[in-house]
């Protein structure tokens, strides 16, 4: 009875904006917790997995060379064992004695302090591509994307995201070489694709007050922001003392909940176009206010894009850091950007938004250089709160921003706008893993957070010209001629009424 009355409420509230709102809320807290759970579990995992293939071999070169009959020892980085190979056999490795070279030169705090240092930077490029894989593919769908909402409406493409983003949870779950966890990533980008900008553009159009829109976009990132804050040690603590499946398997489990709930309020299988033709997503990627407002977003978090697949990596390095200790050191992040967006997605509007946008950038800049000064995990709590929490800033008031341009000078259609958000959001997260990587492979870790932190400080500036932006000369003209009819040429509203 409690099921059918719940239910039946569900259909009830399907046009609640409230109900909208918490949908889109889900999706985007599902999406962003598979973006950063694996940041902690994928460094060490393929780290592990290429160091135990090394001992494999070395094992199997010196067993060409012995007897056929003698047992030799396997040492596993990745659960700290020791196999016998010849018999089935299993122990810890601080409860044998190594019986080859290859298992003598390994300490026995193995699974704390990388083996060989340079093996490790070599992990920054690989990594990087695994992680920006998703954006990658994400940036190259968006542009369909935006437009087909103006199609058929926003329902379908997120619930399409849904179905791409569980399957893509479960080829995580199950995948155990580079080649299946790059297919898995990238397929996340095409559901998270459909997921941000529909939903974006759904509660743009469901709130169509701008100081409303804002606080309903700050609702929505927060839910991002909890994703972003949930992530990194749910997957780290989780990998550390359950193993790799289980976190997918509990976010797969989520996103079945998120897919009900759709199929109850939004019925995605309805197709309905917006009632007007939407601005080409051309002539909007032309309009310069809408370019910095991208910029911005873009620019903001490639900080923490970049941050993601060499931090890890950098705290192996230097602090020799524990599994569970790479994801948790993202938390003060995580938790600022929570706060931020929260605070200012209804602060923005009453400070302005080019302010907040144009702090926020700074702030970002600043505490990205600080963040290679840390000596040890509680060194990063300062500067990472302070990066999470200036991207908040930067995500709440610029997300807004995108709606009230295209109100502004363009056609209040808001898939395709929030198709080029979602791109810049991207660009972000593509190109900051994956040039991140190589730089900080070249040049080292400080040095890559000098370079964005600069980049950021001298992009903020730009943010003063969205103070006050100037509207379509149509609809300034159209407002003029509501207010003063008589001054209108005769011929021109005879024109105008036909």
């Amino acid at each position: 009875m409690a099921d059918f009355n719940l239910i039946k409420w569900l259909r009830e509230e399907r046009q609640s904006r409230k109900l909208i709102l918490f949908i889109v809320f889900v999706a985007l807290l599902l999406d962003n917790m598979l973006l950063t759970v694996v940041v902690p579990i994928i460094p060490s995992y393929l780290y592990n997995l290429d160091e135990t293939a090394d001992v494999v071999l070395k094992n199997n070169s010196l067993m060409q060379q012995d007897s056929p009959r003698a047992f030799h020892s396997i040492v596993s980085l990745y659960d700290n064992t020791v196999r016998l190979s010849g018999s089935n056999a299993t122990a810890r490795s601080t409860d044998l004695v190594p019986t080859t070279p290859a298992a003598a030169e390994l300490p026995q705090n193995s699974s704390d302090c990388p083996q060989s240092t340079s093996k490790l930077l070599n992990e920054n490029v690989k990594v990087g591509m695994l992680f920006a894989s998703k954006a990658t593919v994400q940036l190259l769908t968006n542009p369909f994307i935006g437009p087909l909402t103006n199609r058929i409406g926003y329902q379908l493409p997120i619930f399409a995201g849904f179905c791409i983003m569980f399957l893509s949870t479960i080829m995580f779950a199950f995948s155990s070489s580079y080649a299946l966890l790059f297919l898995a990533r990238s397929l996340q980008g095409v559901g998270s694709s459909c997921s941000s900008v529909a939903g974006m553009g759904m509660l743009a159009s469901v709130y169509t007050n701008d100081e409303e829109r804002g606080h309903a976009i700050g609702i929505a990132l927060g839910g991002l922001a909890l994703g972003v804050l949930v992530g990194p040690p749910f997957g780290s603590v989780m990998y550390e003392f359950v193993g790799k499946t289980a976190p997918f398997l509990i976010l797969a489990f989520l996103a079945v909940f998120d897919g009900a709930l759709q199929l109850f309020v939004l019925q995605p299988t309805k197709v309905e176009p917006e009632s007007q033709k939407g601005t080409p997503l051309l002539t909007l990627m032309k309009d310069p206010y809408i370019l910095i407002a991208a910029g911005a977003i873009c620019f903001g978090n490639m900080a923490i894009a970049m941050m993601e697949p060499t931090l890890p990596i950098w705290m192996m390095e230097t602090m020799c850091a524990r599994k569970w200790q790479l994801g948790v050191a993202f938390l003060p992040a995580s938790i600022s950007y929570l706060i931020g967006t929260n605070i200012f997605g209804t602060l923005a509007h009453k400070m302005g938004r080019w302010l907040c946008a144009l702090i926020g950038m700074v702030v970002v800049g600043i505490s990205v250089i600080c963040v290679p000064f840390a000596g040890d995990i509680y060194g990063l709590i300062l500067p990472n709160f302070g990066v999470g929490f200036a991207i908040g800033m930067v995500d709440s008031s610029m997300m807004p921003i995108m709606g009230y341009l295209v109100d502004l000078r363009h056609v209040s259609v808001y898939g395709s706008v929030y198709a080029i958000a979602d791109v810049a959001f991207c660009m972000g997260f593509a190109l900051g893993p994956s040039i991140g990587g190589s730089i900080a492979e070249s040049i080292g870790f400080p040095w890559l957070m000098t370079i964005i932190g600069v980049v950021d400080i001298f992009f903020a500036p730009l943010c003063l010209f969205l103070r006050n932006p100037p509207g379509q000369e149509e609809k300034i003209v159209s407002f003029k001629t509501h207010l003063n009819p008589v001054k209108q040429n005769p011929a021109e509203r005879h024109r105008q009424i036909i």
